[in-house]
């Protein structure tokens, strides 16, 4: 990814200067106002910050944001100001979301990646993952105060706690092999328009006591409770695809968009199991799905990832007691293409893993968005960048050697992504012996890629699995 020389000031930040003022001055009157203040405010501040001080992360974040508020409230909009002054504002607020991707891209890092498009439809795409940062940097529930001085003290006690137990000489020793479930309850079940089974057992995950937050964590009483969603074929010695959804996921409605069943399940004659992550779902211990798993204590991270493996293989071990002789795929997206790859260093017997738009890091990815202000009293307590790497060494999918043959580990990844930047992918690529297999979008587009599809089939009939067409 090549980057543009630096410029003093940036042109374009004019467009959301004069596109926020447009939005606050349009009209009168509080209904108007309450359309216009959110994505107003966040043009004209993103807009003036970009003027000011052009290349920050956090700036193109919060452009796109406002661009696309500024769209989706153009419709409400319309009930209170005239019809040519919104469809200006509507138009002017798209352009701004244009800008803010290119703002993006051009601010990139120089990688091994293939260079991005240099087009508004790439810019586009960039600037969705932009927007999404932007809200989950919003949302995110940094801890503050006593709670952030409790959390740096407790990341001291957990490496001393790893270290004693010999967990980062020996991070596979670290993770306990589950057993087949013996309370699983099978149910029909109905979501986004398709009838599947539901699958529900026992979690029986209960991390040491000892560990800094751990016994805070069975109080999360929803999430002990594994949830997973089956498409089963009727005939014998299907193959399996075990698909790990996203951040924030979880629910059918997001899921079956991901994983479709009218392909995976119907075409291909797959069955499909869709476990639903620790605190997702109907797991989640907060108001939205996946909170605490990367907002709030930056511990919890570690005992979320811990149980994720831990379930995730229960599963695994509940596809082998309906059929010893299972073949069994693992396909995940983003957080799942973590947990796939993780995967991949203590599951034997899987016949693939493909590890889409995968983050590898989470150290530097939290790090990139914690406030500079949070960064550097958490370096002064002794919490910094790479302590905390340190400590999500024994769940980091690049610690271990994969226990599958490197002919059988895939990767795919997004030349503009913007929400797992290239050198995530490229560093699970240099580890794996593989090449990353690029397309030309974002996170959020890479639904319909070619090269996105082509790297599953490839995965799937490499490893010798018919795919039957059902018509």
């Amino acid at each position: 990814m090549s980057v543009e020389a630096p410029r003093q000031y940036d042109p374009t930040a004019l467009l959301p200067i004069i596109t926020g003022l447009a939005w606050l001055l349009g009209a009168h009157g509080i209904a108007w106002l309450i359309c216009a203040l959110l994505p107003g405010g966040l043009l004209l501040a993103s807009g003036t910050s970009a003027l000011l001080w052009p290349g920050e992360g956090k700036i193109s974040q919060y452009m796109a944001l406002g661009g696309l508020l500024g769209v989706v409230l153009s419709l409400p909009a319309l009930l209170f100001g005239g019809f040519g002054v919104v469809m200006l504002l509507t138009l002017a607020s798209a352009a701004c979301f244009v800008v803010a991707g290119r703002s993006a891209l051009v601010v990139g890092s120089t990688t091994n990646a293939p260079n991005p498009g240099r087009d508004p439809a790439t810019y586009a795409k960039a600037a969705l993952d932009e927007a999404l940062v932007g809200y989950f940097v919003a949302v995110a529930k940094v801890p503050s105060g006593a709670a952030a001085e409790r959390m740096c003290r407790d990341a001291l006690k957990l490496e001393a706690v790893l270290g004693e137990r010999g967990a980062f000489d020996d991070p596979a020793g670290f993770h306990a092999a589950p057993g087949v479930p013996d309370d699983p309850r099978l149910t029909t079940a109905r979501g986004a328009g398709f009838e599947f089974q539901n699958l529900q057992f026992a979690s029986g995950y209960s991390p040491t006591p000892e560990l800094p937050g751990g016994d805070l964590w069975p109080g999360y009483t929803a999430n002990r409770t594994c949830n997973v969603n089956l498409f089963r074929r009727s005939e014998p010695g299907r193959p399996w695809l075990l698909c790990i959804h996203g951040y924030r996921m979880g629910m059918p409605f997001l899921d079956l968009r991901l994983f479709p069943p009218a392909l995976l399940h119907q075409r291909y004659r797959l069955n499909m199991v869709l476990p639903t992550l620790p605190l997702h779902g109907t797991r989640r211990c907060g108001l939205q799905s996946g909170d605490r798993f990367l907002d709030g204590n930056l511990l919890d991270l570690l005992h979320a990832e811990t149980q994720t493996l831990w379930d995730l293989r229960r599963t695994i071990a509940w596809i082998r007691a309906q059929e010893p002789d299972a073949k069994i795929g693992v396909l995940g997206y983003s957080l799942g293409g973590y947990n796939a790859a993780l995967l991949a260093s203590h599951e034997p017997g899987l016949d693939f893993v493909v590890a889409g738009i995968p983050v590898c890091d989470f150290a530097s990815t939290l790090w990139q968005h914690i406030p500079a202000q949070h960064r550097r009293y958490f370096a002064e307590q002794g919490l910094d960048q790479d302590r905390y790497r340190r400590l999500l060494q024994v769940v980091s999918p690049v610690t271990l050697a994969p226990k599958l043959a490197s002919e059988r580990l895939h990767i795919f990844a997004g030349v503009a992504d913007r929400i797992v930047l290239p050198p995530q992918p490229l560093q699970l690529a240099q580890h794996w012996g593989r090449a990353v297999q690029w397309y030309p979008g974002g996170h959020l587009t890479f639904r319909g890629e070619r090269a996105v599809d082509r790297c599953i089939e490839d995965a799937m009939t490499s490893a010798g699995w018919t795919l039957r067409d059902a018509n």
